[in-house]
């Protein structure tokens, strides 16, 4: 059951203030559990900005109703991002989230320690999380994208060439939240101050050596070679040698979510923040929920939920 939300943007701040307390709050303190000792067969993998939350106040209000069946069914609900860790806690915290989670455009993920009842494969332990790391050096990506920059002559500004208060304003975010938005360690979101054509020479000039530029909702990202997609099929993996069976539910709204919208089984595109679909997005078996962002995810969800009664 949710238990705050994060305050919009239209304050000064984001604050996470609770808004409803269950009498059944302790089961979802388990959720841990669940997964080892009840077994699952569906699996929600979902994007953050203009899907789940709110484009302009980043807000999942709208979702209340498939957020509390989701829980209500013990059904994972994976948080796969291009936000940092920072900001994806923040937000677990409110949705009181207890499930593995993917950051950056697939450049890690993060699983609770005990979350799994077996050994697997990892790349460091941190703050009790276990880390799957497929992403490259946020120092790299910088470094990558200052001599693109220089060898294109393209005017590109980075995440990295930002204060707080830069990102705040481009953001809608306010200044605690822009800070986290800027504790990067393996995505560097960019946009270009010229042309399409000029930005793709620079793009492609990336791809020449070996990095990707894919587009999100408000910026283009740069990353090693990691994406949502990878991150998604490891953690599918996980979860079916701890259940024995899965199926997985991929929701996002722009290109950078076309990886994972790819790797699992039923893939839902939400509209924009103009009410269009991202036109990028073109895959088998799409299902173009009706409504924007967290209407739209509401929706389709709770669609979804219907038919699988």
């Amino acid at each position: 059951m949710v238990l705050a939300e994060v305050c919009g943007a239209t304050g000064s701040d984001h604050e996470i203030r609770v808004v409803e307390l269950p009498p059944d709050v302790h089961l979802a303190i388990n959720a841990l559990q669940m997964v080892v000792m009840k077994g699952i067969d569906l699996i929600i993998f979902t994007d953050l900005d203009g899907s789940l939350l709110d484009y302009a106040t980043y807000s999942f209000e709208a979702a209340y109703p498939a957020l509390q069946e989701i829980e209500r069914r013990g059904i994972p609900l994976v948080l796969c991002t291009s936000k940092t860790r920072a900001e994806v806690e923040c937000y677990r915290r409110a949705l009181n989230n207890r499930h593995p989670f993917v950051v950056e455009n697939g450049g890690a993920a993060f699983i609770p320690k005990g979350y799994f009842a077996f050994a697997y494969p990892y790349q460091r332990k941190i703050a009790g999380y276990y880390v799957i790391e497929t992403g490259s050096p946020y120092s790299q990506l910088v470094a990558a994208l200052k001599m693109a920059r220089k060898d294109s002559g393209v005017k590109a500004v980075g995440f990295s060439d930002l204060s707080a208060e830069e990102v705040a304003r481009l953001t809608g975010l306010p200044l605690k939240k822009a800070c986290l938005a800027k504790e990067r360690e393996y995505d560097e979101p960019f946009f270009v101050d010229e042309s399409e054509e000029e930005a793709e020479r620079m793009k492609a000039l990336l791809r020449e050596r070996g990095f990707l530029c894919m587009r999100g909702g408000r910026f283009d990202h740069l990353t090693g070679c990691n994406d949502k997609g990878r991150a998604v099929s490891t953690l599918t993996e996980l979860f079916r040698q701890a259940s024995g069976r899965v199926r997985t539910v991929g929701i996002g709204d722009s290109q950078n979510d076309l990886p994972m919208l790819q790797a699992v089984d039923i893939p839902i595109l939400v509209q924009r923040i103009d009410g269009k679909y991202d036109q990028t997005v073109r895959i088998p078996n799409l299902i173009r929920a009706q409504g924007i962002g967290p209407y739209g995810w509401r929706t389709a969800v709770l669609e979804l939920l219907v038919r699988e009664d």
